[in-house]
């Protein structure tokens, strides 16, 4: 059973935390406890499976977040490729280690949007390169957030 599939009926309470998982950086943004706004937070550089679940642990009681999201990336055909296993492999592994619920959120064409959005914001490229991470996992936060409406407990 996917982690998703664990919490199907379970309510889900804010802040949520929501995560792009990149080879490099993990994107992360945050939602208000309302679900009302979402901000993009800085990038975290992803070295190693114990610095990233330092630094997420240091957000979520930061934060108290309730609620962990990651993007899953799947093929546009929607099928399971090798980088959406390795997201539920990580997911897995974070609900194993967090003690909150944990969620994948479906991430197809996010870092296009995020580029559109940071680019009408009048951002420079290097501006972009810096915050299209985080941007995407806005959107990702943004997209569960409107996905699961009916289970939302603020």
């Amino acid at each position: 059973m996917s982690v998703s599939e664990r919490n199907q009926t379970q309510l889900i309470r804010g802040p949520i935390l929501g995560l792009d998982l990149g080879q490099k950086r993990v994107g992360v943004a945050l939602s208000d406890e309302l679900f009302i706004s979402i901000k993009r937070l800085n990038p975290l550089a992803r070295t190693s499976w114990k610095r990233l679940l330092i630094d997420v642990l240091e957000l979520v009681r930061g934060f108290d977040a309730k609620t962990l999201v990651i993007g899953l990336p799947l093929k546009m055909d929607g099928e399971h490729g090798e980088a959406a296993r390795e997201a539920e492999r990580v997911a897995d592994k974070f609900a194993r280690s967090i003690g909150l619920p944990v969620y994948l959120q479906d991430e197809r064409l996010t870092t296009v949007e995020a580029a559109q959005n940071l680019k009408a914001e009048g951002l420079k490229v290097t501006e972009i390169d810096r915050l299209i991470d985080s941007e995407s996992a806005a959107i990702i936060l943004r997209d569960f957030i409107t996905t699961h409406e009916p289970l939302l407990n603020p």
